[in-house]
């Protein structure tokens, strides 16, 4: 993967963690590292303090069409800092480097967290689930998560209790479907409806 298709793919994270169900625009998190990364902005101090470092809307699109191949150290730092990555991750990839790819040197927590951000990816159009995964592989013990969700998929009826406790809206909505496939399959098998 190229570096401009990294930053892309981060704009589009950042989105739905956001809630925007979107990318955000490369403007908007310009913005956003201004407000988020230079606490010191409105301060008596911060006339006094050498100024924060920033990037610009044109720099980034320079990095993301590839005209700009590499960043400086110093953009390196900042947009990791931003996005909650690792500098080393904001480079072009090395010929022939395939993210399916697992080396021995990888622990399980990295390869879940780098499986459910695919994941994410593929599901872009469904943002609820896309969402969900990227909550998912940020959290410390991702592992963990995935266990817990497997236990309580192990226990019958906990799932739709829990949902019903916690996204009321959903568990309707499946109660509804349920209820059409049932009248669905009544109806292919011959059956009187009820």
């Amino acid at each position: 993967m190229k570096l401009g298709e990294k930053i892309r793919y981060l704009r589009e994270v950042e989105g739905s963690l956001r809630g925007l169900e979107r990318p955000m625009t490369q403007s908007e998190i310009v913005s956003a590292i201004r407000q988020e990364l230079d606490g010191s902005r409105g301060s008596k101090k911060a006339a006094r303090k050498p100024k924060a470092p920033t990037i610009s809307q044109s720099y980034l699109s320079q990095i993301e069409n590839g005209s700009r191949p590499h960043m400086t150290q110093s953009s390196r730092a900042l947009l990791a800092k931003f996005f909650k990555v690792h500098p080393g991750f904001l480079v072009d990839d090395p010929e022939g480097y395939h993210t399916e790819l697992t080396s021995d040197l990888r622990t399980t927590e990295g390869q879940l967290d780098v499986w459910l951000l695919q994941g994410s990816e593929r599901f872009a159009s469904d943002a609820e689930v896309s969402n969900v995964l990227i909550k998912a592989a940020r959290e410390k013990d991702t592992r963990r998560c995935l266990l817990l969700l497997g236990a309580i998929l192990d226990t019958p009826g906990l799932a739709e209790r829990l949902l019903e406790a916690l996204r009321p809206e959903l568990a309707l909505g499946l109660r509804a479907r349920v209820a059409q496939r049932s009248v669905s399959a009544s109806a292919a098998e011959g059956k009187p409806l009820r």
